[in-house]
């Protein structure tokens, strides 16, 4: 878990490549450091896009619909936050 104040690493999976570019777009508009990669093997995602992130929290409202799940990196390997399946 994070602390107040401390950036945590994030992964959101998407069921669009464009869900996956808006959401980018929306990320660093409001300042967090996002890329758009391939999906990590250990986690399945249907368009095979995925946006990593920094944020204090996992700025679930600032996904795009057809986001697919978010989860956090951790040292043990990812820990789902939210899913929309």
């Amino acid at each position: 878990m994070t602390s107040p104040g401390e950036k945590g690493e994030y992964i959101a999976t998407f069921y669009t490549h464009h869900a996956a570019l808006v959401t980018q777009r929306a990320l660093r508009a409001l300042g967090h450091q996002a890329r758009m990669m391939p999906v990590p093997r250990a986690l399945s995602s249907s368009c095979g896009t995925c946006v990593r992130y920094f944020a204090g929290d996992p700025c679930v409202e600032q996904m795009h619909q057809d986001m697919e799940q978010v989860v956090r990196v951790a040292e043990d390997g990812y820990h789902t936050v939210v899913t929309n399946l």
